[in-house]
């Protein structure tokens, strides 16, 4: 039986190619709100601070002279609560925003597609950043291609968030907690054991990495723990009330100053040099960085300062907590956003992928020169010069090449795709029923038939 579907109209499957859907001008304030939860100033507002204070640690640590270097050792490692635990924070409450936002607006496969393509496209990114920073005398290519630096933690941590978000806020809080505890004597029984077991240094390859930065075990706990705020944060958005964003910035608040305090009683012990191996933290090479100058010799760095370490992850998300509820309360609750320097950090914020990338490109310009005096106006200087640049970029020409523009387009094209074959599925739907109509009503106009032919005709009675 032939269906007859010649009066489905061909339009309804029909839909303008992917290149020309690709071309259409994507609104700047798309690109700008992309990595941004809606409607949370604070959160630009933290994200601007930190990306101005990362910048600061990389380019210090370039520009300044053998003076002046020791300022380098000294304030990253008290300004680290400002760098990647924190930019994993924001990270994880994006994502909780994103799903919330568009649950029950779209399939979960678009919406996870749209999360994997964005996360996909910055862990792309953190592997380019791995062949320059990874020793290829250690990991010769390939095995250079993988290490846990920020970029490539904050693309996997959109993963780790999305299916974090699947389990209860109770267990997120139990399996966060446990994976801080067991993380260190995992890292150190793989470290000592790599060079014995070849299982065991693929493990250790895997979970610490050539470019333990921000190794997987201790900063995984950060996506279960962060996405439990990132609800509060979500549901007191939503109420809108005085009374439920009080409830948030207390909430934090409080627990900040608790993370802060537990980390620090748990380590205040002092490492003196040489006895914690650079290559699983190399965030201990600090110590020495700091010692570089005549006036005071520090013996040591206190635990809960060395990153991933369990001091220190408890220490840096209670910083992490703390620094987003005071944001959160000068920004969403006080209002105090309508001055220049707000307006400054709320466009970084919301470009800060981008900032990150693109400030290398100057990092060498004024290399081992500077002393601290000339630092400061040079390094304002060049902070206000990325913001004109970018504000032109993106103002001027929407924006169109940078990373942020580039995952839109990517999530753009998983949409489309849900889109086609949506349409395609009900077209198939609807002339499949009206082919089932067709073939029935055939059927029963048949029957009909096949009654009357074999219906015994009537014959006239004789009188």
């Amino acid at each position: 039986m032939i269906m007859n579907n010649e009066n489905v109209p061909k339009e309804e499957t029909e839909s303008p190619p992917l290149f020309n859907y690709l071309k259409e001008e994507i609104p700047i304030e798309e690109i700008r709100d992309y990595s941004s939860p809606e409607r949370i100033e604070s959160i630009d507002f933290v994200k601007g601070f930190a990306i101005i204070m990362i910048m600061l640690a990389h380019i210090s640590y370039s520009w300044f002279n053998e003076d002046w270097l020791f300022l380098h050792g000294f304030a990253f490692a008290i300004l680290d609560i400002l760098g990647p635990s924190l930019f994993i924070f924001l990270s994880a409450l994006s994502v909780v925003f994103s799903v919330r936002k568009k649950k029950g607006k779209m399939s979960d496969k678009v919406i996870r597609a749209r999360v994997f393509s964005r996360a996909g496209m910055i862990i792309f990114i953190g592997v380019l950043i791995n062949l320059g920073s990874v020793d290829t005398t250690l990991y010769p290519f390939p095995l250079n291609l993988w290490g846990w630096n920020i970029i490539m933690f904050i693309g996997f941590s959109q993963i780790f968030s999305f299916y974090a978000l699947k389990v209860r806020r109770k267990m997120r809080a139990v399996i966060g907690t446990f994976l801080i505890f067991i993380s260190e004597p995992i890292r150190n029984a793989l470290y000592l054991g790599k060079d014995e077991d070849f299982l065991v240094w693929i493990a250790h390859y895997i979970i610490t990495s050539p470019e333990p930065t921000t190794p997987l075990l201790p900063f995984l706990s950060i996506c279960f723990i962060t996405t439990i705020f990132g609800e509060y944060l979500h549901d007191a958005m939503i109420k809108g009330t005085k009374e439920a964003y009080y409830h948030f910035f207390h909430v934090n608040f409080i627990w900040g100053v608790i993370l802060i305090v537990f980390g620090v009683l748990t380590g205040l012990q002092s490492m003196p040099p040489g006895s914690v191996p650079l290559s699983e933290y190399p965030h201990f090479r600090l110590l020495e960085i700091a010692n570089m100058q005549d006036y005071i010799y520090y013996p040591g760095m206190w635990v809960f300062l060395i990153r991933g370490k369990f001091a220190n992850m408890w220490y840096n998300l209670g910083w992490a907590l703390l620094v987003v509820a005071i944001c959160f309360y000068i920004i969403d609750i006080k209002k105090w956003k309508d001055n220049l320097f707000s307006s400054m950090l709320f466009y970084y914020g919301k470009t800060s992928l981008s900032l990150f990338l693109i400030h290398y490109i100057f990092i060498t310009l004024y290399y081992r020169e500077l002393e601290l005096i000339t630092f400061i106006p040079v390094f304002l200087s060049y902070v206000g010069f990325l913001g004109l640049i970018f504000y032109i970029w993106f103002e001027y020409f929407n924006g169109v090449g940078s990373p942020e523009w580039i995952m839109i387009q990517l999530g753009r094209i998983g949409q489309k795709t849900e889109e086609v074959v949506t349409k395609e599925a009900k077209f198939a739907i609807e002339v499949t029923k009206k082919g089932i109509m067709k073939t029935e009503e055939i059927i029963k106009k048949e029957k009909e038939e096949l009654k009357r032919l074999l219906k015994p005709k009537e014959t006239p009675h004789d009188p």
